[in-house]
C-alpha cells in the first residue's frame, strides 16, 4: 500500500495536466517493481490559498507525498523515490522552464502496528 498524495498549488490547474501526472506516477510506482499493483493509490489536491518565496502569485508548487508501510529497505526506497522524482520532473519541465515552480518529493513509512487495512481491490483486478 503505497499512498501518493500529490500536493498543489490551484494556480497550476491550466499549466499542468493534473490527472496525467496523477497516472504517471501510478504507472512510474508500478514500474520500479517496489511496490504492489493493487496497493498503489494516487491522488491530487489542490492548494487554493498559498503564499509562496516574495509573495507573487504567479509562483506555484508540487509537492508529491509517498506513504507507506514499513519494511523496504532504504536503498529500495531511495531507488523508488529517485524513479518517482525524475518521472515528474521530465513530466513537468516543459512548464518549468516558462514560470516559476517548486516541485518536492518525500517518502515517509507508515507503522503497520498502527495502520489497519481491509479492502476488495485485489478481487476486482482485471487478470
Amino acid at each position: 500500500m503505497p499512498h501518493f498524495i500529490i500536493d498543489y498549488s490551484a494556480n497550476l490547474e491550466d499549466a499542468v495536466d493534473i490527472a496525467a501526472l496523477c497516472d504517471l506516477l501510478r504507472r512510474t510506482a508500478i514500474e520500479t517493481g517496489v511496490f504492489p499493483l493493487a496497493g498503489v493509490r494516487v491522488r491530487a489536491f489542490a492548494a487554493t490559498h498559498v503564499s509562496i518565496a516574495d509573495g507573487d502569485p504567479k509562483h506555484g508548487y508540487i509537492d508529491i507525498s509517498i506513504r507507506l508501510r514499513a519494511g523496504r529497505d532504504l536503498d529500495t526506497r531511495q531507488q523508488a523515490t529517485t524513479a518517482i522524482f525524475a518521472a515528474a520532473k521530465d513530466f513537468l519541465a516543459p512548464v518549468m522552464q516558462t514560470r516559476s515552480l517548486a516541485l518536492s518529493c518525500e517518502m515517509r513509512n507508515i507503522d503497520p502496528d498502527l495502520s489497519p487495512k481491509t479492502g476488495t481491490i485485489r478481487d476486482h483486478l482485471k487478470g
